[in-house]
């Protein structure tokens, strides 16, 4: 069985996407009898390891991002691999790339509803907008044999577009690099805090969507006894005193040594589609407190972390207190915990071998590596 991905989300500071790409790549193929390529833009056509780079140009402040603009390379691209079927990860022109392979080659094609399209559209254009892309977005992803969605409230959103025959497909975590073993005990003497300090972070891209205000505030109801230790780029340049940035894109293993040294993960974004950070700091057995808004009620659990109200400092504040006073440690363990039976990237990829058999219709024949 020959699966083709293809997105232009694949960027060197890529959040969720990349990192689903990368994990199911590397465990497709050490699957024997299955062949996994994966199609991205790149400055020029080359190849290697099963990653195919199709020209495309960057976009400008882009940070690495590619946005291509002509459908024909995709198309060639596609027609020259004949996989038995093709995965889109984005609703633009390689989408639409995909379904035009699709027509030549008589393959089916699996569209993965990654992002929220119309919210984020509207986020950054205005309301106005929203009904075109609604528009688009249903027809779009009305043209594919199966669509996935990474969160309940994904899959119920698309179903209220009028998209049929969508299915909830969980993202995983990687178990082994988000690991309590991650732990630093010197990172409060690099933060110049006291080791009694109840240290907090968030991880992730500083954008409107994560609303970071909320955490500024919560932090301020918190006081000095506690410190936020803000992770990746964008961040706010005023912070207070009891708040420390890394003002960059850190790679994986450093934020998953953070992570697991902090006592807990605050996240205020109330339009996450699915919140791979949360997974990561559960792995890490460090406990989470989030809003209750978008996919985190699906993944949080009293077990494992508090919800609170949404784009409110104050809820949030109260949360943490609530969160420490229930016992970090025990609840960390129980994250941990939760993510191993349900979260693993071995269980995504079994749970989308079973879409993409259930699409091609029968056991596929397995086909050797070309």
């Amino acid at each position: 069985m020959h699966i083709a991905d293809i997105t232009m989300f694949y960027a060197p500071a890529s959040g969720g996407v990349r990192t689903y790409l990368d994990a199911k790549h590397h465990r497709l193929d050490a699957i024997h009898g299955v062949r996994h390529s994966l199609l991205i833009p790149g400055a020029s056509a080359q190849h290697g390891d099963g990653i195919y780079q199709v020209p495309a140009p960057p976009l400008p402040f882009g940070k690495g991002y590619r946005f291509p603009v002509r459908l024909a390379p995709w198309c060639n691209t596609l027609r020259t691999l004949k996989p038995d079927l093709i995965e889109v990860g984005d609703p633009y022109l390689t989408a639409w790339a995909a379904l035009e392979a699709r027509r030549q080659l008589d393959v089916p094609v699996i569209g993965f509803y990654h992002s929220d399209l119309p919210l984020l559209v509207s986020n950054r254009m205005g309301n106005w907008f929203a009904p075109n892309v609604e528009a688009y977005v249903s027809k779009l992803y009305g043209n594919f044999d199966r669509v996935l969605a990474p969160s309940q409230v994904m899959a119920d959103k698309l179903r209220r577009l009028g998209v049929r025959d969508v299915h909830v497909q969980p993202l995983g975590v990687d178990l082994a690099t988000f690991h309590p073993s991650r732990r630093d005990p010197h990172v409060r003497a690099e933060l110049g805090i006291p080791d009694t300090s109840r240290l907090l972070i968030f991880a992730g891209r500083g954008s409107r969507e994560k609303n970071l205000p909320v955490l500024l505030d919560c932090m301020q109801q918190l006081g000095a006894s506690y410190h936020l230790l803000l992770v990746g780029s964008n961040m706010p340049a005023s912070v207070p005193s009891n708040v420390s940035v890394i003002d960059h894109f850190c790679p994986s293993a450093e934020v998953a040594r953070l992570i697991a040294s902090a006592d807990l993960l605050v996240h205020a974004g109330d339009q996450e589609t699915f919140g791979l950070v949360i997974l990561e700091a559960m792995a890490s057995a460090t406990p989470v407190v989030a809003v209750r808004a978008g996919a985190f009620p699906e993944i949080i659990n009293e077990q494992s972390g508090r919800l609170c109200t949404p784009n409110d400092g104050r809820a949030m504040a109260c949360a943490v207190r609530e969160a420490f006073e229930a016992g970090i440690r025990e609840l960390g363990v129980q994250a941990r915990h939760h993510v191993e039976q349900h979260y693993s990237w071995d269980n995504v990829v079994a749970g989308l071998l079973q879409h993409y058999q259930a699409v091609l219709g029968h056991q596929p024949q397995v086909r050797a590596h070309a």
